[in-house]
């Protein structure tokens, strides 16, 4: 299987001669409909009733207790980590295989990030890695997670359901037993995603979902953050809203919150894009089974959803028989106008990252080196 053949496939699945893009947004329904009520309303910015309506929106369809809206996925996980416990000085467990807002939150919470392998299953936090370097590398006392080596506190981890495909939650939760350490979902590319029957995100008490364009809906900008109980829903409205105490006409803050409050606009769209999530999925299975079985008696390896899990398939991939035939396939494919995409670099090779510690990384590594994002962009039936 060369290049081409792979450029044709994908050109004959979107019956296109134009530019393929990696995920593009698909606007067929009352986007500007909503958009437009939210100007002629005037009520554009963090006020408004489309706000309301979203959150409740992805907290049904999540099955959480609370949902709270912001103004994108970095901020809903920053205010996760914060509303853990996370501090100054603390260690936070995450994948080197990861977008790099996941560890820039952790950075800007004045915590460090310790990186674990992934699974080469789910291709996020791989449960038995973690298990193995705390083993290693940790200890309790007095109920606390402590690193060994420099007695610093281990509060957290976040895994990432990598494009989609969920993580071990129960393994994963159990190892947070053990250990004391919070669990903390970054379920940004996740929306749709269900593992043993159970959405994404609502395995912890908090968790951040992400509708940048790209996502499997998009609000323009936005995220949420998913709270398992309505209590903390309140507690994450009332931080993410300036601290701000109610009062008819007097301004007055009880702690240092943040303003991370989604636009009204940005809601109108997302509950547009609600209304059309079920037929996005469907497509996308349709998608991504068309891939699977074009790949399936190649060299190539095509990622399918866990046993366990059923993923939104965000987007596709595949892992290539060499690291020479991947950037063969990544140079042919753009230039033919066929948008792919490398995973990210792991985040111990960015220079702000370099010296976090880390555990052994042999599968993050493979499948840097050998993995392609194919377009994935739901087809319209």
């Amino acid at each position: 299987m060369n290049p081409s053949s792979i450029i044709k496939f994908v050109r004959d699945m979107y019956k296109t001669n134009d530019f393929v893009p990696l995920h593009a947004p698909t606007f067929n329904g009352n986007e500007q409909k909503y958009v437009l009520d939210t100007i002629q309303s005037t009520f554009v910015s963090s006020v408004g009733e489309y706000v309301d309506e979203f959150e409740q929106r992805i907290a049904s369809y999540t099955s959480c207790e609370k949902a709270i809206a912001t103004t994108n996925g970095t901020a809903a996980l920053h205010t996760a980590l914060y509303m853990s416990g996370v501090q100054h000085g603390d260690f936070v467990l995450t994948q080197a295989l990861t977008f790099v807002a996941t560890c820039n939150v952790i950075h800007h919470m004045g915590a460090e990030p310790i990186f674990i392998d992934i699974s080469p299953v789910s291709l996020g936090l791989c449960p038995k890695s973690m298990e193995e370097y705390l083993t290693i590398n940790a200890e309790i006392i007095e109920a606390k997670c402590i690193h060994k080596q420099t007695k610093r506190p281990i509060r957290a981890v976040v895994p990432m359901h990598t494009f989609g495909h969920p993580v071990e939650l129960d393994e994963l939760a159990s190892v947070c037993k053990r250990w004391n350490i919070k669990l903390i979902e970054d379920a940004a590319e996740s929306l749709g995603s269900f593992y043993k029957g159970k959405h994404t995100g609502t395995y912890s008490d908090y968790a951040a979902i992400s509708f940048n364009g790209n996502k499997i809906i998009t609000s323009g900008g936005g995220g949420m953050v998913l709270c398992k109980t309505e209590k903390l829903g309140a507690k994450v409205k009332h931080i993410t809203t300036t601290a701000k105490v109610p009062h008819p006409y007097e301004f007055f803050h009880d702690e240092a919150g943040f303003n991370y409050r989604m636009p009204n606009l940005n809601a109108a769209l997302g509950c547009a894009q609600m209304e059309v999530l079920e037929q996005f999925l469907a497509e996308k299975r349709i998608l991504a089974n068309h891939y699977k079985d074009f790949f399936e008696c190649s060299d190539f390896k095509f990622m399918v959803e866990p046993e366990y899990a059923k993923s939104n398939y965000w987007l596709n991939a595949i892992v290539c028989p060499s690291v020479d035939i991947r950037d063969s396939l990544l140079k042919e494919t753009n230039q033919a106008g066929v948008m792919t995409r490398p995973v990210w670099q792991l985040m111990h090779r960015l220079p702000m990252f370099k010296n976090a510690p880390r555990g052994k990384l042999t599968v993050s590594e493979h499948i840097e080196a050998h993995l392609i994002n194919l377009p994935s962009s739901p087809m319209q039936q």
